[in-house]
């Protein structure tokens, strides 16, 4: 199946979705990295008032390469960056903020799958490679927030984004993963050659 969603996400909207699914998305995402992850969480934890509401946009996992313009910033190029890295950080960045998606690469394991399950969220796949074109769906640039502290690839930017896709669903809010998938399925060729010999 095909969808157009825009933000903020509602999470009955997110937990129609399957694995496998299309997705395309309209409205705010915001990059966040392995720094920024970590940022977040601790200003939650200490009470500290964000900038933002993750709750109300996507989470794009992006070192996006920025240029700026007179006094405004374009993006040059935002392809997602291997989710993988943030695996350790995930399970907590949702239970804390709800964001009901994530974009990135690669896929993410079965704690990320557990927290999409318990919270309502979704982990999507985009391709890699493709940075420039993701950039013709930017909009704007909305915000960016710890450039100076953090750096241009760790900072937390806010894009205004449309139709921002093509997204496929790669663990759905019921825990299905096409990433598990595969790997059982490669098990299984692994163990019937080893058979084999």
């Amino acid at each position: 199946m095909e969808y157009h969603l825009s933000t903020p996400l509602r999470e009955r909207d997110v937990r129609e979705l399957s694995a496998g699914d299309v997705v395309y998305i309209t409205g705010h995402i915001f990059t966040a990295r392995d720094e920024a992850h970590h940022k977040l969480i601790e200003m939650f934890d200490k009470g500290e008032r964000l900038p933002f509401n993750p709750e109300e946009m996507a989470l794009f996992h992006c070192g996006p390469v920025m240029r700026k313009i007179g006094d405004r910033w374009s993006v040059f190029a935002a392809g997602p960056t291997t989710s993988a890295r943030m695996e350790m950080f995930e399970y907590d960045f949702l239970k804390r903020f709800r964001t009901r998606m994530i974009i990135g690469k690669g896929g993410m394991g079965e704690k990320t799958a557990r927290a999409c399950r318990e919270f309502g969220a979704v982990y999507t796949s985009y391709t890699g490679g493709a940075g420039a074109l993701a950039a013709t769906s930017v909009k704007s640039v909305e915000a960016v927030y710890w450039l100076e502290e953090l750096g241009m690839p760790e900072a937390v930017w806010i894009l205004k984004v449309e139709n921002f896709g093509p997204l496929i669903v790669g663990i759905d809010a019921k825990a299905n993963s096409l990433y598990r998938d595969v790997e059982e399925s490669v098990a299984e060729r692994v163990k019937g050659v080893l058979e084999g010999l």
